[in-house]
């Protein structure tokens, strides 16, 4: 998934779209509201509302990482239950006030209406704007040979989109799929997961080889823990080809007919 930063009262809120869902990432917003991260996140992993998922984001700068992010509804009630009188500084609690009273419609506005920007903004702010895009168009430039080209379109296509308040129109096909989304999409656990990873990934790759003739190109990823990992880059395009690799893991068994 590709993370936005939505402009918010001087901070940012990081988000994406995973389908028609909305998934906000948890560390970025705590630290733009100033709020301990750890602390939040205990707190949420103890709530049984709580949808808190790891999911790999790309962000402005190209690189991939797995964040904590929860989803819009999450997102909302977790505001609302911050205590702004525990907090200290007044502009923290300032601030805490404001994303618990229009968080959710800069989100909406963003994802729903085409941008967040607002309408008071002045000439200076607008034109900040701009070179940020301008900016990170060039930064897309130059990773070409760096990151998989479809990845790069794709994140072209949304500074575009971005700048002027339109949404980005996205070849679903193109869309970078990570072998571990597919494999959460299966509704694994974690120790599931840690299992059947690894067979899986060399049987998709050797899939992928054996079909193409060559080896899919990898792109790092940022992990949580800081660490950088090359990844193998797959597309939606082969999302069959990870079906059947996944459905010769685990065949369906077959009843006998008793005449």
């Amino acid at each position: 998934m590709f993370l936005q930063s939505i402009p918010f009262h001087g901070t940012s809120i990081a988000a994406a779209k995973d389908g028609e869902t909305i998934r906000v990432a948890l560390r970025p917003v705590c630290e733009a509201m100033g709020i301990d991260y750890t602390a939040q996140y205990r707190r949420l992993e103890r709530t049984s509302w709580a949808v808190v998922a790891m999911m790999a984001m790309t962000g402005a700068d190209g690189k991939t990482y797995e964040m904590v992010t929860v989803d819009r509804r999450t997102f909302t009630m977790w505001l609302a239950t911050i205590d702004t009188t525990r907090l200290k500084s007044d502009r923290a609690r300032n601030l805490v006030e404001t994303f618990q009273r229009e968080a959710a419609d800069a989100l909406d506005n963003y994802f729903h209406n085409g941008g967040a920007i607002n309408p008071r903004a002045t000439e200076h702010q607008m034109r900040a704007l701009m070179f940020q895009a301008q900016a990170q168009m060039e930064l897309c430039q130059a990773a070409k040979g760096l990151i998989h080209p479809d990845h790069l379109e794709a994140k072209a296509r949304i500074i575009l989109a971005r700048g002027m308040g339109e949404h980005a129109e996205l070849d679903e096909s193109r869309r970078p799929l990570y072998t571990q989304d597919f494999l959460k999409e299966k509704g694994l656990s974690a120790k599931q997961l840690r299992s059947k990873a690894p067979t899986f990934g060399k049987r998709l790759k050797a899939a992928y080889i054996d079909k193409h003739g060559v080896a899919p190109e990898k792109r790092p990823m940022n992990l949580s823990n800081g660490q950088v990992r090359d990844v193998l880059a797959y597309t939606n395009q082969d999302r069959d080809l990870m079906e059947t690799v996944w459905a010769g893991m685990n065949p369906t068994p077959h009843l006998a007919v008793v005449a």
